[in-house]
């Protein structure tokens, strides 16, 4: 149940980064209304509405007439921006069962940053005494939002097999830092990892990485930029130790920037308030230099890690044809690279049980050894 219990908070939360991504891409709430208002009456009925509001309707509409006005989604704005902050706080950590001893909120940076914090699960009882080889969860929240607790469940039955250690990785948002910041968070946890690995019994060449959203961007960033000093940073005591992953596993992630919003979408991507405009400091139309070295197709080359990516046809946010085109790049190149449609997916909340079998068979794979055939598949979003 514990289990079951944290999966289903990552869940909540991820649903409340869709609603955020939506409302707070518009540059004001009669914007909002007038890109969704089919009948120009400036309101907004259910019907009119997009699924994250459409789905939250009665909490939006105070005044219970049926319609949602911009006065209506300042309001909800507003409630957007205070859960962000709330949410943004360090909370408490979760429980994990007793046979994992979790290690909460070590810094890998050396700084004092709240972000720039990781978890690490061991399990108290291994499999065997060989140094484990490690997954590492990024969360996402479209680079505003989320906290790497929310990831921690998707770790815990990885680990309580004995045979795997989990850590889930903090960064700092689009508020804090823009680009390339998230991704030099990121490759000093991995470089954490590896000059610790001696003090904790961990495999330093089997490091495997999933993420979710943002989250599927800046794993699939930290697999195709291995080697890309630019990307690289300084942060952190390990700076000589190697920031390369084994394998990567990307939940419906962006991976090219410059054609993320020719495809339709919930989101403007190409606006100047879209969450990737607030990642790299401007609009993407204005910055294609800036959007495409945070675009994670930029660098692939042949030496990149195998990659499994799983996407919905019916994504509202990131269009499914951001990892269809990473998926093809990379085995233009030579490197494996699996792709799993969810038929009638969304951005998350994927309820066939298939898919985390699937995932777990790919780390099964390359970071144990474990033989497994892998091939493009399209499953239904139920079993």
């Amino acid at each position: 149940m514990l289990i079951v219990r944290r999966i289903s908070v990552a869940v909540i939360l991820m649903s409340w980064g869709v609603f955020s991504a939506v409302v707070m891409a518009e540059p004001s709430p009669d914007a909002f209304i007038a890109r969704f208002d089919r009948d120009k009456d400036g309101k907004l009925s259910r019907e009119e509405a997009p699924p994250p509001i459409a789905q939250n309707f009665v909490r939006i509409d105070s005044n219970n007439d049926g319609l949602v006005d911009a006065d209506e989604i300042a309001v909800f704005r507003q409630r957007v921006v205070q859960a962000a902050r709330s949410e943004n706080q360090p909370g408490q950590p979760p429980r994990v069962p007793d046979s994992i001893e979790a290690i909460w909120d070590i810094p890998y940076a050396q700084t004092d940053h709240p972000r720039q914090r990781l978890d690490l699960l061991l399990p108290k009882k291994r499999t065997s005494d060989k140094p484990l080889p490690v997954v590492v969860a990024i969360h996402g929240g479209a680079w505003l939002g989320g906290d790497k607790r929310q990831v921690v469940g998707r770790l815990i039955p990885l680990v309580a097999s004995g045979e795997y250690a989990g850590v889930s990785v903090g960064y700092r948002l689009s508020q804090d830092a823009t680009w390339p910041a998230q991704i030099h968070d990121c490759k000093a946890a991995i470089r954490w990892i590896r000059g610790n690995a001696k003090k904790y019994n961990l495999d330093p060449e089997k490091i495997g990485v999933i993420g979710w959203s943002a989250g599927g961007h800046l794993v699939a960033m930290l697999g195709t930029s291995g080697g890309v000093k630019e990307l690289e940073g300084d942060l952190g005591e390990f700076t000589s130790e190697s920031s390369r992953v084994t394998c990567v596993v990307d939940f419906f992630g962006p991976t090219d920037f410059l054609t993320i919003g020719d495809y339709p979408s919930q989101i403007k991507h190409y606006a100047p308030d879209a969450p990737e405009a607030r990642l790299i400091g401007g609009a993407i139309p204005e910055n294609p230099d800036k959007a495409r070295q945070a675009s994670p197709i930029t660098f692939v080359s042949e030496d990149d890690p195998p990659f499994l990516l799983v996407h919905g046809t019916k994504d509202p946010l990131v269009p499914h044809q951001q990892s269809a085109v990473l998926r093809d790049a990379l085995r233009k190149v030579g490197v494996p690279a699996y792709l799993i449609t969810v038929e009638e997916g969304g951005h998350g909340g994927f309820r066939n049980p298939e898919i985390e079998r699937i995932v777990d068979a790919f780390f099964d794979a390359y970071l144990r050894g474990v033989k497994h055939d892998f091939e493009d598949k399209t499953l239904p979003n139920s079993p």
